[in-house]
């Protein structure tokens, strides 16, 4: 047995670990996921410097990046650097991360990586060289209209979540399973069509968390179940494994409970873990972090 799939058994009951990413991600089992989600600090507030990137494909087995059937890239980062708001380098933080979430994946897995308009281009660049550009699967809009209005730009009313997959041929995606929308037109379908509702596109139209909802934990960057549900339905089984390494307030790890999937949820800020024991209960067990054999 390896010394990875030794240190950590997904036999068990649900997680919560109190740990840095960096130190768990290693010690979890190849494969072993259906579905990542990872909704990592969106590096607001920073100011850059000059960045410059490199992607260059290269020939099978060269390079230092080996991606989707072998296919190898040259370093992706380049200087992007320069940041000063949680981190000297956000992306020399978020890279490896990214590339223990490829090997985590199970062969028919996906990844949603939830960003927003700061980084989510740089973060497509990077990820079409850890996966490959032909396991790139979406784009998906997250819309919503609540909070502050510039007069001075267009107000920012969206988040971005890419989506890509271990292998485009063999990926799990079950449509049938998702919630459905009222359509915009109802009068331009049939009463039956505009009774069922439509299939989501890749624009999703959802509000954020009420500020005085029953769903409000009081963490800062809580995402809506809703939005989690729809993820989880579309891309993972009952009783697949769910794994959301930047956890926060816990809503992968609540999500996945109510549709029968077991989760591992790792945060190492000390709220995210309260907030996540009180939301969670016995649906899980805290650990501080993974322990060796």
């Amino acid at each position: 047995m390896s010394r990875r799939k030794a240190e950590f058994s997904l036999h068990g009951p649900n997680l919560v670990v109190r740990a840095d990413n960096a130190e768990v991600l290693p010690r979890l089992p190849d494969g072993a996921f259906t579905l990542i989600y990872v909704d990592p600090p969106f590096n607001t507030g920073r100011k850059q410097s000059r960045q410059t990137t490199t992607s260059v494909r290269a020939a099978e087995g060269e390079g230092d990046r080996v991606g989707f059937k072998g296919v190898a890239y040259s370093t992706l980062r380049g200087a992007l650097r320069s940041y000063d708001d949680a981190f000297d380098d956000y992306w020399g933080f978020l890279e490896p991360r990214l590339r223990e979430a490829w090997r985590l994946l199970a062969e028919d897995g996906t990844l949603y990586v939830h960003l927003d308009y700061r980084e989510v281009h740089y973060a497509k660049v990077m990820l079409d060289a850890i996966f490959g550009r032909e396991c790139f699967l979406n784009e998906i809009i997250w819309a919503y209209d609540f909070g502050g209005r510039s007069k001075s730009r267009w107000p920012a009313k969206h988040d971005t979540i890419l989506v890509y997959v271990k292998d485009p041929d063999r990926y799990h995606f079950d449509s049938s399973a998702v919630d459905r929308e009222p359509y915009m037109a109802p009068g331009l379908v049939t009463a039956e069509k505009a009774a069922l509702g439509k299939l989501p596109t890749d624009v999703w139209w959802h509000t954020i968390v009420s500020p005085t909802g029953k769903e409000k934990t009081g963490y800062p960057t809580q995402k809506p179940l809703g939005v989690l549900r729809r993820i989880i339905s579309a891309s993972s089984r009952p009783g697949d494994w769910v794994l959301d390494f930047f956890a926060g307030s816990g809503s992968t790890g609540a999500a996945a409970h109510q549709l029968g999937r077991r989760f591992v949820c790792v945060d190492t800020n000390p709220e995210a873990i309260k907030v996540m024991r009180q939301r969670l209960g016995d649906a899980a067990e805290v650990v501080p972090g993974v322990k060796k054999p």
